[in-house]
């Protein structure tokens, strides 16, 4: 298959109350037509739903107020890249996004990333001008079939312990 170079549809999700930060890696085809984490068998909406029992979320607009409301921001490291389909490791030509842009204007106290390759992409292009560990959450995507939602419900709730 052909590489294409894609810009990231989003702007990230964040206010002056965001405490924990979350990184992805880039959206999925799927998600690149709607919203952060819109592939069907992404675990990701189920994991933040089970923590915030009282929430519905049924579109964009209700998943951003779940998570403003229990101060989470929510981005992808890279801003433009060569991919091929949704395949992280067909990614190349990385340019990363600012994640600064969100700690300048945020008390971030932790940053988390959605798998080891966002992890490994914020420290190559990322880490250097923020200087701020991350701590690796295992992937929510449907590739990683190691981890079933009660595992990764549990891996996870470490974003409610702050």
């Amino acid at each position: 298959m052909k590489h294409s170079w894609l810009k990231h549809p989003f702007a990230p999700i964040y206010d002056k109350n965001s405490e924990i930060l979350i990184l992805g890696t880039f959206p999925s085809q799927a998600s690149r037509k709607g919203f952060y984490y819109e592939h069907p068998q992404n675990r990701f909406w189920k994991i933040i739903s089970s923590f915030f029992p009282n929430t519905l979320l049924k579109d964009k607009n209700s998943k951003i107020k779940v998570l403003l409301q229990n101060h989470i921001a929510l981005w992808d490291v890279i801003e433009s890249c060569e991919i091929v389909g949704s395949s992280d490791a067909s990614i190349k030509n990385i340019i990363p996004n600012n994640i600064a842009k969100i700690l300048q204007n945020a008390p971030i106290k932790n940053i988390f990333t959605n798998g080891k390759k966002a992890a490994d992409l914020y420290m190559k292009f990322c880490y250097s001008s923020i200087l701020k560990d991350v701590i690796i959450l295992p992937s929510t995507s449907p590739a990683n079939a190691k981890y079933n939602l009660d595992t990764l419900k549990k891996e996870w709730k470490i974003i409610c312990l702050d």
